[in-house]
């Protein structure tokens, strides 16, 4: 079925949620009207579903091929990014001295996750570039930056991250490829890196890889871990490209989902090149600092990944709600004359409503942490500027591990929705399935993304974003208390219901972080043991926050007598999931204060 913008949605989130006309009235963006904001998200909402959604099929069927060291991507991808670069949706938040818009991160992410519900695997190369810009801008030489970032943001050139290794994975300390000083500054790199997303294709003329190495005489772990710019071409000092680097496709992987993107094995240093055996790198900042320099991608590429997760969650409800309105079959429970769309049975609106309230949940967090991204960036006081970057990284491991993990859940129950259909890859509900299945994986999995939660984002401060947050939720929870009072009694069943609900969650999410922080010195396993229900705690009690305010919004505008059918269909979503995921939370914040069992559990069976 074809994609859709769901427009409506992005502009509640960014207006009433995310608070879209604070954030334009920040130094920097006195440009940025909210008339050009709204211009924005009708064109990327043509673009997205006329250029690139119609390739996802393709994508899904006809992969990358290589030959010989050369990837040619599958049909149609190349023209979408040529118009996807021609566009300028690339710099759509990278500075305009750069050649970049220049706009709020806010205002990029409703446009970003749009593409990567229209096409994930088409997205994943833009994503990448946008992180591989940040840190050049942010670590890279005057000179780095003038080599690459215009070109990266014009979409000529693209960018990769390289880290995993085949005996490394997520264990960075284990990095092994080496990286050589030349008389002429430059490093020479031999080493082999593997899942490397786009690694090797046709969409444009050169692939900037950032690369992590060692030095011969750096320390071990990942203290000794340094940061390389690798351009499979290299380039010359007019600012053409000169000889092939000695940096080699050797194969691409074979995989569950996203099909449409190239995921590489690159050799460094296999004599394959045209500049000699070693491949020509470039160092980014100090020595052995790699790691902290990488993170700065990895960060943005964890909200984007995250954002993965949303995208493709919108796409499987919209598949899964177009599939029930037309499938027939069963007579209404009620009792009716004959046959009725499914989509009228209970429980199939069960697993739709939480597809949506899932989706929309996620979609205003995110929304919400990217507000706070500008603020911490652009806000004239210091002091705003600082609890503002505190909050937005605080969010980013919840909106990558819950929005990922709920991509899986909203997905699967799109197959369930189509019934045996749904297990059959023509209907297309697969496809989203195996497709959301890598985004837990992806940069970091969710036990890193949680057990960063709990290391950097609570023990740190010793619990103060977090709490700061509850007493936010718990502001709001007094002005739900206040709107359910002076609801119709059609909706003051509902709201009450959700204003309850939601202060149980609030106490559980309040009782699981007092356990971590008590826990954390003499029981540091029993703290681990229960970070991954910690996070989707979070999630799931940070969704229901915005779900509630998107409640006050909805009723006040209902009761000032809109006519406005979206009101009272959100309004509906944020009273399901006040109802129906809500009540999650109390088991998840039992399952981490019994984190001690649980390990203890662990280290007596014969798991280990």
């Amino acid at each position: 079925m074809p994609y859709v913008t769901p427009l409506r949605d992005f502009r509640f989130a960014l207006k009433d949620l995310a608070g879209l006309d604070e954030i334009l009235r920040l130094p920097g963006f006195e440009e940025v009207t909210p008339d050009l904001v709204d211009a924005i998200l009708d064109e990327n909402a043509r673009f997205a579903e006329q250029a690139i959604a119609p390739l996802n099929v393709a994508g899904d069927t006809q992969a990358p091929q290589w030959n010989d060291g050369q990837v040619t991507t599958t049909p149609g991808f190349k023209q979408g990014f040529a118009d996807y670069a021609a566009s300028g949706w690339q710099g759509l938040q990278h500075p305009a001295q750069w050649g970049g818009q220049g706009l709020p991160k806010l205002v990029a992410a409703a446009p970003c996750e749009n593409l990567q519900a229209a096409n994930l695997a088409f997205s994943l190369c833009p994503m990448l570039t946008d992180g591989v810009i940040e840190a050049l801008l942010t670590v890279g030489s005057e000179a780095q930056r003038q080599t690459y970032v215009p070109n990266l943001i014009a979409g000529k050139w693209t960018g990769t991250m390289n880290l995993t290794e085949p005996q490394a994975g997520s264990d960075l300390a284990q990095v092994a490829t080496r990286a050589v000083p030349q008389t002429d500054g430059s490093y020479r790199l031999t080493g082999q890196k593997i899942f490397i997303t786009y690694g090797d294709h046709d969409l444009a003329e050169n692939i900037i890889h950032l690369v992590l190495a060692r030095m011969p005489d750096a320390p071990a772990g990942v203290k000794g871990i340094s940061l390389f710019i690798v351009p499979k071409f290299l380039i010359n000092q007019d600012g053409s490209l000169g000889p092939r680097n000695d940096v080699w496709c050797a194969s691409l992987e074979h995989k569950l989902g996203i099909h449409g993107s190239p995921t590489a094995v690159l050799l460094y240093g296999s004599g394959k090149g045209d500049a000699g055996e070693g491949a020509v790198g470039y160092l980014v900042g100090e020595p052995n600092r790699g790691l902290e320099y990488m993170f700065i991608m990895m960060n943005a590429a964890r909200f984007g990944v995250g954002q993965q997760g949303i995208g493709v969650s919108e796409r499987a409800y919209q598949h899964a709600l177009a599939y029930a309105r037309e499938r027939v079959q069963g007579r209404a429970i009620e009792g009716s004359a004959g046959p009725v769309a499914i989509v009228h049975h209970p429980d199939v609106q069960r697993m739709l409503l939480t597809m949506r309230g899932l989706t929309e949940a996620a979609r205003a967090v995110s929304f919400v942490a990217a507000a706070a991204h500008d603020k911490g960036t652009h806000h004239p006081d210091a002091g705003v500027r600082a609890r503002n970057r505190a909050f937005y990284e605080y969010l980013v491991p919840i909106v990558k591990g819950f929005s990922t993990e709920s991509a899986v859940e909203v997905a699967s129950l799109g197959v369930q929705v189509h019934g045996g259909m749904g297990f059959i890859e023509e209907t297309g509900a697969a496809q989203y399935y195996r497709d959301a299945r890598i985004l837990p994986i992806y940069e970091g999995t969710t036990a890193i993304q949680a057990n960063d939660l709990v290391s950097r984002k609570t023990l740190r401060d010793g619990g103060a974003t977090a709490y700061a947050c509850i007493a936010a939720m718990k502001d709001t929870l007094q002005t739900l208390h206040t709107a359910a009072a002076r609801a119709e009694p059609d909706d003051r069943a509902g709201l009450n219901l959700l204003r309850d609900n939601l202060d149980l969650a609030i106490q559980g999410y309040d009782a699981a972080v007092t356990f971590i922080l008590e826990q954390a010195q003499s029981n540091v396993r029993a703290v681990y043991a229960g970070s991954v229900p910690y996070l989707m705690l979070a999630g799931i009690v940070h969704g229901g926050w915005q779900m509630a305010r998107a409640a006050l919004v909805c009723q006040r505008q209902l009761t000032e007598g809109t006519t406005d059918p979206f009101y009272r269909s959100k309004l509906s979503t944020a009273l399901f999931y006040g109802a129906q995921i809500l009540p999650r939370a109390l088991a998840l914040s039992a399952a981490v204060r019994a984190g001690g069992v649980a390990n203890r559990c662990g280290a007596q069976s014969d798991i280990a």
